[in-house]
C-alpha cells in the first residue's frame, strides 16, 4: 500500500499563511506555528476593530450635532426628541454631514424643529 504524500499541499498552505503574516515582527512572520497563531489573533483584532469603528463614528456624529445645536440654544436630547416629533427622518450621520458641508440647510432644520411644540 503506497503512502499518500502531502508535501506540496502542506507547503502551499504554509506559504499562503506566511504571505498573510508578512510584515509581522520576528518569528511571527517566519515560523509556521507562530505565524498561524499571529494570524488568528490579527483576525480577532480586525473583527473587533470593525465593531469599534461603528461605535466611534456614532459618538463623533453625536458630538458634532450636540455642539452645533448648543449654538442654537437647544440640548442634543431635546433636538433629537423634537426631530422625531416633527417627523423628520434624518439619521445622525446625515445630520453630521450637513453640519460640516451645508450649515445653512442644518440651520433650516433646527429652525423647523424649534417651531415644533
Amino acid at each position: 500500500m503506497a503512502r499518500i504524500k502531502r508535501g506540496t499541499v502542506s507547503r502551499r498552505k504554509h506559504n499562503k499563511l506566511l504571505a498573510q503574516t508578512r510584515g509581522y515582527r520576528g518569528t511571527k512572520s517566519k515560523l509556521v506555528k507562530i505565524a498561524k497563531e499571529a494570524s488568528l489573533h490579527a483576525g480577532q483584532y480586525a473583527y473587533h476593530g470593525r465593531k469599534l469603528r461603528k461605535r466611534n463614528f456614532r459618538s463623533l456624529w453625536i458630538v458634532r450635532i450636540s455642539e452645533a445645536v448648543k449654538k442654537e440654544d437647544l440640548s442634543y436630547s431635546v433636538f433629537i426628541d423634537k426631530l422625531h416629533k416633527a417627523n423628520i427622518q434624518l439619521d445622525r450621520k446625515i445630520l453630521s454631514n450637513l453640519i460640516v458641508q451645508d450649515p445653512a440647510t442644518f440651520k433650516q432644520i433646527v429652525d423647523k424643529v424649534k417651531s415644533v411644540a
